[in-house]
């Protein structure tokens, strides 16, 4: 029951209709007998300053932050940490007295997602694109010393986005698949498999991988990507975006709530079935 004692956070965005952390972050309020409650917050873009001020001015202990607003709200924060900074979004803003910190835990959630699948967060890495998640999962590499070769259909958002991070390796996009024989993680960080998009002969693009080599795929719908289909036929391990939904959301909800929660299966089936996806056994 909601009182004066309740917790409050949420997720903002425009739309935010689409966002399931209010299931994933109530789940877990639920299961930990916490106080809290955690809700969706549509903020129109020219809105987004006066709105996370209101948060603050209401006692809300934080938010998330979903598109369009995760580099936007860079100006709003009083406070980045090191790795919001190098990954160039926001994702997480905790109040802190007044002060807005803005975090991005969408880096740490996918080696964290990478971890719980026994995959070691080492060696040589190739990342496929140079968008925002490509920029925040690259940022987590680096600081695990794995050495990141990156590569995008736009050489020159590849090259930006090296430059940005200062740090990393370009590679030409006719030529990645060449890499993979010395590669020990293949991550994609595209559009590429998921739902309604072009396909793409993975097939042909793997046929330099190796026995070793682990394939990560930061899409979920479908859960399955034809990538991830592909790397399976060759009897390689593979690892599904939905975990580092998951995973990111973790640190938030241990700051705003206290507890920092357990992922279990009971988690990935619930957040699976609401979004349609395969239940993987």
């Amino acid at each position: 029951m909601i009182n004066g004692e309740t917790r409050l956070a949420g997720v903002i965005g425009w739309p935010v209709s689409h966002s399931r952390s209010p299931l994933l972050h109530n789940y877990w309020c639920r299961t930990y007998q916490v106080n809290g409650a955690y809700v969706p917050l549509p903020v129109p873009p020219k809105q987004l300053k006066t709105a996370v001020h209101g948060l603050v001015a209401a006692g809300f202990r934080g938010a998330n932050v979903t598109i369009p607003h995760k580099e936007a709200v860079f100006h709003v924060c009083d406070r980045l940490t090191t790795v919001a900074r190098r990954a160039g979004a926001v994702n997480t803003l905790s109040f802190d007295q007044g002060e807005i910190v803005g975090d991005c835990t969408d880096g740490v959630g996918f080696c964290d997602n990478l971890a719980a699948h026994g995959v070691s967060v080492m060696g040589k890495v190739l990342i496929l694109g140079a968008g925002g998640a490509a920029r925040a999962v690259a940022a987590s590499l680096l600081d695990h010393g794995c050495d990141v070769l990156i590569t995008n259909r736009s050489l020159e958002r590849a090259r930006a986005l090296v430059n940005a991070l200062g740090a990393g390796e370009v590679i030409a996009w006719e030529e990645w698949p060449e890499q993979l024989a010395g590669a020990s993680i293949l991550v994609n960080a595209t559009s590429l498999g998921m739902n309604g998009q072009p396909d793409f002969d993975w097939n042909a693009a793997l046929a330099d991988g190796h026995e070793g080599l682990r394939v990560a795929d930061i899409v979920y719908t479908p859960r399955q990507t034809p990538l991830l289909k592909a790397a399976q036929k060759r009897g390689w391990q593979t690892v599904d975006g939905l975990g580092m939904l998951i995973y990111q959301a973790r640190a938030g909800f241990e700051r705003w709530f206290g507890v920092l929660p357990d992922v279990d299966k009971t988690v990935f089936d619930l957040l699976a079935h609401d979004l349609n996806l395969e239940i993987i056994e």
